[in-house]
């Protein structure tokens, strides 16, 4: 979504303080917890960590998933205005307005880049963005693996497309509220709520979406700084995840809770995620229309199709994955 000044207000959307922030964590217990959800030595090649779970079998399984053919596109549109949620924005500039080549025909081109690790670009986080204690999923060290020339361990390139079973935990829908206040946390408890509520089934080689309601909620109230709050998974939802065998985590904001519970470590679900799991993120998904489809469509599983930019060394891609229900 734009951060258009039609969007909403003038000024950031007020910040409430909700009751559902979660347990605080200690270093030790989020030491303990990186441990045992560890896949690190289980694949070759490791830098496409729990990618390597998805099998012909389970594309096979996705594809019968669809029935309507309905296609939902899940990435915003390219932000280009700053805003309190937006603080780098992406660029966008014409390069050739049909005046720089010969005559006829005319061509007219454009650029466009992005600072995309952030808040306003859809994106796929690779497994060289995240490292916990200085090592890269798998072990590799972080400074070995990544520098100047980008990341020669868990490129986005090495990832390549994915295809597979995606499920939606819309948790507005499940609790009856428009979205979820930013802060708030969205448990293990809660994620076996919404898989009994919505009929769905979270099993090896998915993509689990979690929505939020972010979207709605900036289109109604206004942007605001969503790296300082913002609803999200608690780390104690984690381990239900790994034990799930799930290959893909993402959803309309960034997945982590944030403030994070987890002492001194700002973003808990990333670490846990990619460096500890191997599994790759997709962060500031639109999940509205896709949510008004599932509830259509009666059903909250779908094929889901991912294919980020081919960026040698690149620690991850924007990228516009596609549902089709």
């Amino acid at each position: 979504m734009s951060s258009s000044p039609t969007d909403g207000p003038a000024g950031p959307a007020p910040l409430p303080d909700p009751a559902g922030r979660g347990p605080g964590v200690s270093r030790a217990e989020f030491d303990s917890l990186f441990a045992s959800v560890s896949t690190w030595g289980r694949w070759s090649p490791a830098d496409r960590g729990a990618w390597n779970r998805v099998t012909a079998d389970h594309v096979l399984r996705a594809a019968a998933l669809v029935r309507s053919g309905t296609p939902v596109p899940l990435g915003l549109p390219w932000d280009t205005r700053s805003g309190p949620d937006n603080g780098r924005p992406a660029l966008h500039y014409m390069s050739d307005l049909g005046d720089v080549e010969p005559a006829e025909p005319a061509t007219y081109k454009d650029f466009i880049a992005a600072d995309y690790h952030g808040k306003a670009v859809s994106h796929l986080d690779a497994l060289s963005h995240v490292a916990y204690r200085g090592r890269l999923y798998d072990g590799r060290p972080a400074r070995e693996a990544v520098d100047a020339g980008g990341a020669r361990f868990g490129s986005v390139e090495a990832l390549g497309p994915l295809l597979t079973k995606g499920v939606l935990l819309d948790l507005p829908a499940v609790l009856g509220t428009r979205w979820l206040e930013p802060g708030h946390a969205v448990r293990a408890r809660d994620v076996v709520a919404a898989e009994r509520a919505l009929g769905v089934t979270i099993d090896e080689g998915c993509a689990v979406l979690l929505r939020s309601g972010r979207f709605r909620r900036r289109r109604e109230l206004g942007p605001w700084d969503a790296a300082a709050a913002c609803a999200g998974f608690h780390v104690d939802a984690v381990p239900l995840l790994a034990e799930r065998g799930i290959a893909l985590l993402g959803g309309d904001g960034d997945s982590d809770v944030r403030p994070s519970p987890v002492e001194g470590v700002h973003s808990p679900v990333h670490a846990l995620a990619v460096a500890a799991m191997g599994v790759p993120l997709l962060d500031n998904l639109d999940l509205e229309a896709l949510s008004a489809a599932c509830a259509e469509a009666r059903r909250h599983e779908f094929m889901i199709v991912v294919s980020p930019l081919r960026v040698p060394g690149g620690t991850g891609s924007p990228v516009n994955p596609v549902a089709v229900l």
